[in-house]
């Protein structure tokens, strides 16, 4: 298999190493690491005019802690080595914070900036001087000189357009950046290479309120004297030609794709060239004669100009570029982890019906694209069709994924690449404007061509976030359900977070809430969320209310987009903060959660609301409407109380405190049943998600809980839940005294479960508990996917203490469940690694930390009847308080 490793895995990796070598030899050197600005590793192209600095500490030695700290921003990395030229000093802080703002002068567009960091340890004294960089873009729409121009086709034109220039470097250069906007997707070409590795750029938005920008580094891809440069526009989602119920042909910004672009050359004497985009590019239909982001990607070789991006390519044939307005006033920089084609998976079965049918198998379920090599006639035509399931002669089976499309004719077929040869040799076809959702790839020949299980490989394509954690258990089904999960959770994100990446490809608000801790324990997906959260900005009505797919072309402003799904707005902003200690996006949507409150409320009914879809695709038992949705009203009104007293708001916070209490007791008066120690009917969406929202009066929790527990094994030892209970009960029964059977429930591998999935070959999680229902059956959807983040808290231990976010202080909470024998997990935080090891032994249970420098842990350690926890020899009772550091623990 082939990686592409990000920066901030790879340093991830150096950081490990580090420390792993110095536990081995006993030394130590403490160091800064993982030295970031806006989340990212010396990006460029940063729009933020008072950028985020952060830092970690390496140091493993017990009680590690940052004393102080200071930073220096110059524009020369040797003069701020000396002290010299600097643009901003923040002097020695006393303060153990490792994400801070730059408060300095003004920043300059297009401009590198060194930063020096220094750090003084838990003794007061310094230690290794780290630097790192990071490059402002455009830092706003008055720095842009090219022009946004198109072809002269219609957004009804099939074949995408190509786009040319030749320019001249006449001096010795410097370095080089190009800046490109796209309404569309593109793919950007120098001197006849790909520019990057990035796919499906720029990201998707609302692209009649917002545009993305790209920044690269092209300093080695042009050449002293002439040079070209190409772009390829795509449709992507803003002109959709496919048809489905969304409606995205319809979306209001539809039209043909368009982009701008300016590549600056600064030449080592000190002046600054333009190439930019106007009308003196020149345009052509390309060989991709069709793409769509939803179905696929048709390509005719027998179309291609060669050297169509190379200096001196003879274009007079083709056409002069059209001029065009911005598709919006407001076009950002992306800073955020891309889309990559991230892992190459080969062929793990190839069965051949004909010399013109063949069925590959790659053995997993993914999200990507396919690439084929082949040998053929002239005008064979290819088609590829990526299917999750097989039909039992051994043909693609569509039938799962295929309902929503809408296709008015044939020449669109779902998941269907189609590849017209040449018939000049071997020949090499992969979309570039296309993903898909598949296990199988079956292909079929109008001529007779021959292929081997070489002949074609997948690629597993997602924001290539860098891994941020990782278990391993003595259950191979927990290893591989967890695995699973995070299959899923890539497979869903492109830019934002998805339901599918088959049959809808849809930013469902529901699906991305319920999967976030998931995905923040497992990877470093914050730079996704803040884009995503700020199309929910670029979504909202005036009066509040927000469409349940994000971005949306129209379609989703209903009357069940409700809180269930669309508390997307407060709850990943929270999210985001209880992990990562940074405030900024819950501050950027304040506003935006306030609004969506005040709307639930206006139209609520003594504090209740009807607002929201429900359980969606329970196993058997259903849930009131009334109190799932007014559950998770009151679970954005308490999120908005604590931003407010967080951003010291007095006065929303005593109005939305007031609030959510309202709501509170709204609930309990209409649904708890105290005499039963029910909510409801009893079943168990509706106990779990009173005790993992904190509905239940503290004198009534744990015989709640009981109550659950027993509703559990009265159903088999079975979840019956959809998508709300879900998300609720293993945290519902862990926390509160019956960690044994929630997981017994998370490791069931007969039906209901998400084990039985894994016993039945699934590699993604699946839609419907039903693997034979008739609906909702996609194979690789991640609504179910709490599972996924429980692992790191219900078993591991691993918990956020809301009162010093970002795992500053964490909350140490293993439970050693019945049915495993050791269980690890580990979590890459702001601070460092966190680690939550235990394993029996024969004389009870040994625990082992690591808590990383600059942070400290509250561990509690459950201790059965007749046995007792140690540390370092000494009893334990209760929970006890640890600084920075390795421990071990034994119950015995």
């Amino acid at each position: 298999m082939n990686f592409q490793i990000s920066p901030r895995f790879y340093l991830i990796l150096l950081t490990n190493l580090f420390l792993s070598i110095y536990s081995v030899s006993g030394a130590t050197v403490p160091q800064p690491a993982m030295l970031q600005c806006e989340h990212m590793v010396r990006p460029i192209g940063v729009d933020n005019p008072n950028p985020r600095l952060s830092w970690l500490m390496a140091d493993d030695r017990k009680g590690a802690n940052q004393q102080a700290y200071r930073v220096i921003i110059g524009l020369d990395s040797v003069q701020i080595s000396n002290k010299t030229g600097i643009v901003w000093n923040s002097g020695k802080v006393v303060s153990p914070q490792s994400l801070i703002i730059y408060k300095g002068p003004a920043l300059r567009a297009f401009t590198t900036y060194y930063w020096q960091l220094e750090l003084w340890d838990k003794d007061g004294k310094p230690i290794k001087i780290a630097t790192s960089s990071f490059e402002t873009g455009m830092m706003g729409m008055q720095n842009w000189r090219g022009t946004w121009i198109s072809d002269n086709n219609n957004e009804n034109t099939l074949p995408a357009p190509y786009f040319r220039k030749d320019f001249n470097a006449n001096k010795q250069i410097k370095s080089a950046r190009a800046y490109i906007a796209a309404a569309g997707l593109y793919e950007l070409y120098l001197n006849g290479k790909k520019v990057g590795n990035h796919r499906l750029d720029p990201m998707y938005t609302r692209f009649d309120r917002r545009n993305l920008y790209v920044t690269y580094d092209v300093t080695a891809n042009i050449k002293s004297g002439d040079n070209a440069i190409g772009v390829l526009l795509g449709n992507g989602w803003y002109n959709h030609q496919s048809l489905a119920v969304w409606n995205f042909d319809k979306a209001p910004w539809r039209a043909r794709p368009a982009f701008c672009l300016d590549l600056r050359i600064t030449y080592t004497d000190g002046t600054v060239e333009l190439v930019k985009s106007g009308a003196d590019w020149k345009t052509s239909l390309s060989p991709v004669i069709s793409n769509s982001i939803y179905t696929a990607e048709h390509y005719d070789a027998r179309l291609e100009q060669k050297g169509w991006n190379t200096a001196g390519f003879d274009d007079s044939k083709w056409k002069e570029s059209n001029l065009r307005a911005a598709p919006s006033k407001n076009i950002v920089s992306q800073v955020m982890h891309p889309i990559r084609n991230v892992e190459e998976i080969a062929v793990k079965h190839l069965r051949k019906f004909s010399d013109t049918n063949y069925v590959f198998d790659l053995g997993r379920n993914i999200a990507g694209v396919s690439k084929i090599k082949v040998k053929g006639e002239r005008g064979t035509v290819i088609r590829l069709r990526h299917a999750e399931r097989l039909y039992a002669d051994g043909h693609t089976d569509l039938s799962n994924i295929d309902v929503y499309h809408r296709p008015k004719d044939k020449s669109d077929p779902f998941q269907t690449d189609i590849f017209i040869l040449s018939g000049e040799g071997q020949e090499e076809f992969m979309p570039l404007f296309n993903y898909k959702g598949f296990q199988y790839v079956e292909v079929t020949s109008s001529t007779p061509i021959s292929l081997t299980e070489n002949s074609l490989v997948g690629y597993f394509m997602h924001s290539d976030v860098p891994p941020a954690g990782k278990i391993s258990s003595s259950n191979p089904l927990v290893d591989k359900l967890w695995w699973a999960t995070n299959n899923s959770y890539l497979s869903n994100l492109y830019g934002l977070p998805t339901d599918c990446p088959q049959r809808e490809k849809n930013g469902w608000t529901g699906d991305g809430h319920f999967a976030v801790e998931t995905g923040l324990y497992n990877f470093d997906g914050i730079t996704v969320y803040e884009k995503w959260m700020a199309d929910h900005r670029d979504e909202q009505q005036p009066n509040g209310v927000l469409p349940d797919i994000i971005p949306t072309g129209g379609w989703g402003y209903g009357t069940a987009n409700g809180t269930d799904w669309t508390s997307t707005i407060a709850i990943i902003p929270w999210e985001v903060y209880m992990f990562y200690g940074d405030s900024k996006l819950l501050s950027d949507n304040y506003e935006s959660i306030k609004s969506y409150v005040d709307y639930v409320e206006s139209t609520s009914k003594g504090y209740l609301t009807t607002f929201g879809r429900g359980d969606w695709v329970p196993v058997k038992s259903t849930s009131d409407l009334e109190y799932t949705s007014s559950i998770y009203f009151y679970v954005d009104a308490d999120i908005l109380a604590k931003a407010a007293k967080l951003f010291g708001n007095q006065n929303d916070y005593l109005k939305y405190s007031a609030l959510a209490q309202n709501i509170k007791k709204a609930i309990n008066a209409k649904f708890f049943n105290a005499s039963l120690g029910i909510y409801g009917k009893g079943v168990q969406t509706e106990l779990s998600m009173a005790l993992h929202w904190h509905i239940v009066p503290e004198n009534w929790r744990q015989r709640v809980a009981d109550n659950l527990a027993a509703r559990v094994k009265a159903d088999g030892m079975h979840i019956d839940v959809g998508v709300l209970g879900a998300k609720a009960v293993l945290n519902a029964l862990s926390d509160n005294g019956h960690s044994d059977i929630a997981y017994k429930l998370a490791s069931q591998d007969t039906y209901p479960g998400w084990g039985w999935w894994i016993v039945n070959g699934a590699t993604t999680l699946h839609e419907n508990w039903d693997m034979q229902a008739k609906r909702d059956i996609s194979d690789n959807h991640m609504m179910f996917g709490e599972i996924g983040g429980w692992f790191f808290k219900g078993i591991g231990g691993i918990k956020i203490d809301e009162t010093q976010p970002g795992f500053k202080h964490i909350l140490m909470k293993p439970h050693f469940v019945e049915g495993l024998d050791h269980f690890e997990a580990s979590h890459n935080g702001p601070f460092g690694t966190i680690v939550s090891s235990w394993k029996r032994t024969a004389n009870g249970i040994k625990y082992e930390i690591t808590i990383p420098a600059n942070s400290s842990a509250s561990v509690e350690i459950p201790v059965t009847a007749g046995k007792r926890a140690y540390l370092n020899g000494k009893v334990v009772d209760g929970m006890v308080t640890v600084a920075a550091g390795r421990y071990q623990f034994e119950v015995k």
